[in-house]
């Protein structure tokens, strides 16, 4: 009887679906992709998914779930499989779709891509996912609440700005605009408030973040915006990792002679991390001598200044994962040991 080394379930998340494949590896290494189905993104789909999984498994194996990080769609089916035991993996979508670029695959719909990672799973030796723990999950969730009332206090000035413009402005109009900002610019007051109360209550926490705001730029805000979407950098074990989660990691598309992509950032990440470290970047080019003179040498050498931006987006965050990691306060001299891999 042939012996079965490993059993992998690859699940492509979708915001009312998961479509999965069920994989085996037996001892010749033979790879084998035998079961396929769609469940619903809710609690009652994810107990017919183990019994589904139970039925067409070996149960002297254990399954591993493998599942693209896919926004917040994922989250639930995350936290269920977890308080089962359960072994879960969750991947970067742009890891997958690079694996995927390396197979014959010519039409990717649900069900390829659900194979793709279930033979992702099955050929590599994937870190195993924690639940964050709560403080990190709370500061997650009030960081975006307050993301969401910025982007909607900017959209409704914009509309009082287009009112206030008009040949003839309704004063009703402008007086209810005025007044959703006043109660936009309050709740952002009390969520900062709550930011700092949780930061306060946590000894260790607030001392790594006061570690962490000793970056130039870097404001408090930022540092548990970082913090909470990397859940503490849980199961990050290197700055390329962090980088290419932020989706600041570095693509370019070369093909022969013909094709001479210019590189660009893969924005295949966390875009929150991303939009944190953005106006931190420019006030440390705009106040700090170091960042300052990093950026003009990369001007000047490429001439790019949005390349040269991010490329300072870039080492701040490195930065914060390495005194977050060691402990240690902000070196003065960092940028200059690392000046030739900017």
């Amino acid at each position: 009887m042939t012996k079965i080394l490993k059993q992998v379930l690859g699940i492509d998340v979708a915001q009312n679906e998961l479509v999965v494949s069920l994989g085996k590896v037996d001892q010749s290494l033979t790879k084998d992709i035998y079961a396929y189905k769609t469940f619903a993104n809710k609690p009652s789909g994810f107990l017919a998914l183990l019994t589904w999984v139970k039925k067409h498994s070996d149960h002297a194996i254990a399954v591993h779930y493998v599942m693209e990080a896919t926004g917040v769609y994922h989250d639930k089916l995350a936290h269920f499989l977890s308080d089962q035991s359960l072994k879960v993996s969750i991947v970067l979508p742009n890891k997958i779709s690079s694996y995927m670029r390396t197979l014959e695959i010519k039409t990717i719909t649900d069900k390829t891509a659900s194979q793709a990672i279930c033979q992702f799973g099955l050929e590599r030796s994937l870190t195993l996912w924690q639940k964050p723990k709560k403080i990190f999950r709370d500061l997650k969730q009030l960081t975006r609440e307050r993301d969401q009332i910025v982007a909607d206090r900017v959209m409704t000035k914009n509309q009082l700005h287009a009112e206030q413009t008009e040949a003839f402005p309704n004063e009703r109009s402008i007086h209810r605009a005025n007044q959703r900002i006043s109660l936009l610019n309050q709740q952002e007051k009390e969520i900062k408030k709550e930011i700092a109360e949780f930061v306060k209550a946590d000894k260790e926490l607030y001392e790594k973040i006061n570690l962490v705001t000793s970056i130039p730029g870097i404001g408090s805000l930022t540092a548990v915006i970082t913090i909470a979407e990397t859940n503490g950098f849980n199961l990050i074990r290197n700055k390329k990792q962090l980088v290419s989660l932020a989706g600041l990691d570095v693509i370019s598309k070369d093909s022969g002679t013909s094709v001479k992509g210019k590189p660009k950032i893969s924005k295949k990440g966390n875009r929150h991390i991303r939009k944190a470290m953005h106006m931190p970047s420019l006030n440390a080019i705009r106040n700090d001598e170091r960042f300052k003179a990093v950026y003009i040498r990369l001007v000047s050498k490429h001439g790019i200044k949005m390349k040269a931006a991010v490329a300072v987006q870039r080492k701040m965050l490195e930065m914060i994962y390495t005194i977050w990691t060691t402990g240690k306060p902000y070196d003065k001299e960092y940028l200059q040991k690392t000046i030739g891999a900017v």
